[in-house]
């Protein structure tokens, strides 16, 4: 148990009410997705909790202090060395005509019958923004949550889709626009509450384009190696290995269930295994189809979740229960 809950469990309630019954310093990591600004409404419109549904506030900033709520609640339940992954997506100003998109064009919809969720109507503009501007949502939320106590450590770009690459083209959302680059990216936050914290740098490193044995200068005064130059450098011995680079080319990836916004496995691989100890608990406040639960079980560690939407808790309990999918 974990305060009032079952570990190793999803349950249904809003995020910051279930975070509140949990103990201070509980959990070791928190790997999340929270609804994005303006895009998406994943409960039909007779739902008692439409009403706390995240994501449909008529401003930016209307948005950025729910999400200020919600994440000073994981700061409190966070053990000092603790360490939060934020995914969150950005959105275009709209100006109110047309549907079925961004850039003005998102568009309003009746309850929806699943939870693959349906486009929000068009929302006013806020503080300066204009039809068809970038909102920087996701910034708007780092530099809220930096000011609110957090230390922002990373800000890892996940590479969507990628142009000018022969190697990796990756999938991405089409967009019918013809004025601007199609969004391809997405933000993924390294959050710390403490300024030392736990990170096992060593179960996310990559090989290096260099072979073990290979020599290299390096500029730092650590020294891996004998030979010191006459120029201060140092000539170092390589293992074969890199640190995790803060650009990660993952293409997302199509799951059956009926969840719209799904998290790819390979995408949380790296946060748990370099965020949670063995053992530790991983927290979801926003667990929508369950992919951080699943995969944070396929690593030995344990996991608490919650989600708006109790349509959710079939797909999630069926994910779970498949032991090793993503291992």
């Amino acid at each position: 148990m974990l305060g009032p809950y079952e570990l190793n469990q999803a349950h249904v309630g809003d995020a910051v009410s279930m975070l509140r019954a949990l103990p201070d310093e509980s959990v070791h990591c928190c790997i999340t997705s929270p609804p994005y600004w303006g895009l998406r409404s994943y409960l039909p419109a007779d739902s008692p909790e439409k009403a706390m549904e995240l994501g449909a506030e008529a401003t930016p900033d209307e948005y950025v202090a729910n999400m200020v709520a919600v994440f000073a609640e994981v700061r409190r339940v966070l053990r000092s060395d603790g360490m939060c992954w934020l995914n969150i997506g950005d959105s275009y100003a709209s100006d109110y005509k047309g549907s079925g998109g961004l850039d003005g064009t998102i568009a309003g919809g009746k309850g929806q019958g699943t939870n693959a969720g349906s486009l929000f109507k068009p929302y006013r503009l806020d503080h300066g923004l204009k039809p068809k501007d970038l909102c920087l949502i996701p910034y708007r939320v780092a530099l809220a949550l930096q000011a609110d106590g957090w230390y922002l450590r990373s800000n890892i770009v996940w590479a969507k889709g990628v142009s000018f690459c022969e190697h990796y083209s990756g999938s991405v959302m089409p967009e019918s626009v013809r004025d601007r680059p199609t969004s391809a990216h997405e933000a993924v936050f390294l959050l710390t509450k403490s300024e030392r914290y736990f990170y096992d740098a060593d179960a996310v490193r990559e090989k290096g384009v260099q072979p073990a044995g290979t020599s290299a200068e390096v500029t730092s005064a650590k020294k891996a190696g004998p030979a010191k130059r006459n120029d201060g450098g140092r000539i170092v011995v390589l293992d074969g290995w890199r640190n995790l680079r803060n650009v990660w080319a993952i293409s997302p990836r199509p799951y059956s269930g009926s969840h719209y916004a799904v998290f790819p496995p390979e995408l949380v691989t790296p946060m748990v295994k370099a965020g949670c100890p063995e053992g530790g608990i991983v927290l979801d406040p926003f667990l929508g189809s369950g992919t951080t639960a699943q995969v944070a079980q396929d690593h030995g560690r344990q996991w608490i979740g919650f989600d708006l939407d109790e349509r959710n808790l079939t797909l999630i309990r069926k994910r779970t229960a498949q032991q090793g999918l993503f291992g």
